[in-house]
């Protein structure tokens, strides 16, 4: 009907392009949630640790029948997205840090002052890796942040008390060698598993929801079979893709090569991949890793953008 009418006043105009742009439109209006499907991920960041790709570090929302309910990583820049993206502070059951590394958890304290301006009220628990030597659990990152006496911003010391107007976080370590459920609601639960990334504890994540499976890898080596077995026929897999195959040793260590990434999504039966966290290394590869990757792996695979969706079909 829409396009009849268009036809008549504007005959030379491509109408469908015309529908097509009304469309994208209505996710811009204010309060409009970009993902409105029944389940779905979300990309606020899609980028690495460099400021040099206009894209923002990583960060993934889940979106289950309209409402944001998992923030999953929390780089720098996803205070922004976040807000763009529509979604509600309110409206979140968790936030789940992959690891501690800057790119995937800076903004943290920028999205919680934010928060102060929400109506929320209930605590948030706050999922991370576990400590060791060299780097602090969730629980020892959390307190850093915000302790009273000794933190960075004691100022927000609110938000370990659940006083002052803000609402408590909750922080819980993740260390577990098989998958672990972390999280069980009627409408999703949340399971995680620690994985390889060279010296660094970190966590992969798998959200599962109405019969369907999203798995966030975050950023992990080539050694990880019980990430493999946890996302067993995952609807969509969230994989980084730092590096190009020819990376050196030192870049392995930290993050899975395009061959490995092919080979893991093909053995794990996943359905749909979206390869993420660019830097320029495996920007200017990217057609050679694609390649590597589909060698292997059979179903479909696209980029991740900020702010885009990807919907469980």
């Amino acid at each position: 009907m829409l396009a009849t009418c268009l036809s008549k006043f504007m005959p030379t105009v491509n109408v469908k392009r015309v529908i097509h742009f009304s469309l994208l439109c209505l996710f811009c209006l204010p309060g409009y949630a970009m993902c409105p499907s029944p389940f779905s991920v979300q990309v606020l960041g899609s980028g690495g640790p460099i400021a040099d790709d206009d894209r923002a570090s990583s960060g993934y929302l889940i979106w289950i029948d309209n409402k944001a309910r998992i923030l999953v990583d929390a780089g720098g820049g996803i205070a922004l997205r976040y807000g763009q993206s529509h979604a509600k502070i309110e409206h979140l059951d968790a936030i789940a840090l992959t690891h501690l590394h800057a790119d995937h958890s800076a903004a943290l304290p920028a999205l919680l002052k934010s928060s102060y301006f929400s109506d929320r009220s209930q605590a948030l628990p706050l999922f991370g890796p576990s400590g060791n030597v060299r780097w602090p659990s969730i629980e020892e990152f959390t307190h850093g942040l915000f302790n009273s006496k000794t933190g960075i911003y004691r100022y927000l010391d609110g938000y370990l008390t659940g006083s002052d107007g803000m609402f408590q976080i909750k922080p819980q370590s993740v260390n577990s060698e098989s998958a672990t459920q972390l999280v069980q609601l009627p409408h999703f639960s949340l399971s995680a598993v620690s994985v390889h990334h060279g010296p660094v504890p970190a966590v992969a994540y798998l959200i599962e929801s109405k019969g369907k499976r999203i798995a966030i890898s975050g950023d992990q080596s080539n050694h990880n079979p019980a990430f493999a077995k946890m996302i067993k026929n995952a609807d969509v897999l969230v994989m980084a893709n730092a590096i190009p195959e020819h990376a050196g040793s030192v870049a392995k260590k930290l993050h899975a090569t395009p061959a490995y990434i092919g080979a893991l999504a093909q053995k794990a039966g996943v359905k749909k991949l979206i390869l993420s966290h660019f830097m320029q290394r495996s920007i200017a590869t990217q057609d050679e890793n694609i390649a590597l990757i589909k060698q292997t792996f059979k179903g479909p695979v696209q980029l991740a953008q900020d702010l885009h969706c990807y919907a469980v079909d």
